[in-house]
């Protein structure tokens, strides 16, 4: 690939410090990039696969920008309790209540659904997939540290991290926690604090859960939050470049995984943290929670290309709400297939535009803005540039976009000779400027199940589907 030196740096938006500000690597020429994967209870829905088209848009454009990433995801694949708040209902076991399967079972099914979403949206693979299940000595050790240095204390059901000793507990999300605690409503158990969480709880004293492992403090399993922090700090030290997740992991998740790495390592983890927002239904995100959601797999079901709704995503900043609509869903079908056709059709080259990346490169370094680098896409599809040109350049520009234009190949129908002649009479009327005659000469195409669909320079003929 060919960038100009002179092209703007990429910027993104921190949800630390909340502006948009320079990314720079800690180690030069590297990026650390760390994704809060699924809970493997239920499939993906489509709100959830947005925020993976999103990290998968960050990393493609970090790559564009000359960096080496290292992509981790983890899979929650070991029981954890539905509530935020530490109780409720454990999610693995809540699974395999509903499927009959056990919960291992239901981990290794449901982790395979997510890879073939995962694929289907030609999504990048990270470098590294870990599982919660596979380092419960990590996640003891980091607990273990945080006792040590007097950050935890025990309840009846399990071990807390006491957020009292953090003045600045909660600031990613700037939570007033004199507010919270005093608009509590519900009574917090043992816990000392509204924001205190647990680490590791225990497992009921009456009862045995399918996931649970020995400790020091007792039989059970560990909390939600631990994993990540863990886990990443495993992979990719406890201070690296990027974590990403959804807008709903700011209040909980995130600022737990925040509290814990600055009490074990003195740091917040991360330099940049940054979040997807939800896909709207109406007025209500997309969750599983309702039990009415949209899989990815539904989509093709009404014949739709997953990367389709890729497409549809990239309609619209990953820091904005994006509405979902079948209506929407099929104007993104509709646009990609034209852009899969104008690129198919056209001869290989080897030279891009660099005008057309510089303004491409310029739009997706301002925070991801996919939207307007889509414009500038279909900005190029309708110039006067050299065709080979065009091509070059768009093969550049969808390393960034990921909608896998090279491996497209249109379906294969035989058009009879009849119909190309008259495709070939229509197409001569029109540069003769006998419009009526032209009319006459598609309707009669029509009549014979085809379309002919007109471009800036040329013109393609195909069946009609209609």
């Amino acid at each position: 690939m060919v960038f100009k030196k002179n092209c703007m740096e990429l910027h993104l938006y921190d949800s630390w410090e909340r502006r948009v500000r320079r990314f720079e690597s800690i180690v030069p020429g590297r990026a650390g990039l760390y994704c809060c994967g699924p809970t493997v209870y239920d499939y993906a829905h489509i709100g959830n696969l947005r925020t993976y088209v999103f990290e998968d848009l960050l990393r493609r454009t970090l790559s564009f920008n000359h960096y080496q990433v290292q992509h981790v995801v983890n899979i929650t694949d070991v029981g954890h309790l539905v509530s935020d708040a530490d109780d409720g209902e454990d999610k693995m076991e809540k699974g395999s209540r509903r499927s009959g399967k056990s919960a291992w079972e239901i981990a290794a099914f449901y982790s395979a659904a997510f890879m073939a979403d995962f694929r289907a949206l030609n999504l990048l693979e990270p470098e590294t997939w870990c599982r919660a299940t596979e380092y419960l000595p990590q996640q003891i050790a980091f607990i273990r540290t945080l006792e040590e240095k007097g950050y935890v204390y025990r309840t009846e059901d399990g071990i807390y991290f006491d957020t009292s000793r953090q003045s600045d507990y909660g600031y990613l999300a700037r939570l007033d926690r004199d507010a919270l605690q005093a608009g509590v409503r519900v009574a917090v158990g043992e816990k000392r604090s509204p924001t205190d969480f647990a680490l590791w709880k225990f497992s009921p004293a009456d009862s045995r859960r399918q996931m649970e492992w020995d400790s020091p403090w007792g039989r059970g399993f560990p909390g939600w939050h631990i994993e990540c922090s863990a886990m990443s700090a495993a992979h990719l030290g406890s201070w690296f470049d990027i974590h990403c997740g959804g807008e709903d992991h700011i209040a909980v998740h995130h600022s737990n995984e925040i509290a814990q790495t600055q009490a074990c390592h003195g740091t917040r983890l991360a330099n940049f943290w940054m979040h997807g927002y939800f896909l709207q239904t109406g007025s209500e995100k997309m969750s599983k929670s309702g039990g009415d959601f949209l899989r990815l797999q539904s989509l093709v079901e009404r014949d739709i290309d997953p990367l389709a709704y890729r497409y549809l995503c990239l309609t619209a900043h990953y820091r904005s709400q994006l509405e979902f609509s079948w209506d929407g869903l099929q104007a993104a079908a509709t646009a990609l297939q034209r852009l899969r056709e104008a690129y198919h059709r056209w001869p290989d080259g080897t030279q891009p535009d660099q005008v057309f990346l510089d303004r491409f490169r310029d739009a997706i370094n301002s925070d991801l803005n996919s939207s307007r680098a889509l414009t500038i896409v279909w900005e190029l599809v309708r110039s006067e540039a050299d065709v080979v040109m065009r091509k070059a350049t768009l093969r550049v520009m969808d390393q960034v976009l990921g909608l896998d234009l090279d491996n497209w190949r249109p379906a294969s129908h035989e058009i009879p000779a009849a119909v190309k002649a008259l495709a070939g009479q229509r197409q001569a009327a029109r540069e003769a400027q006998q419009w009526q005659e032209a009319d006459r000469l598609r309707r009669e195409i029509k009549a014979q199940g085809f379309l002919v669909e007109d471009g800036v320079s040329d013109w393609v003929l195909k069946p009609d589907n209609n």
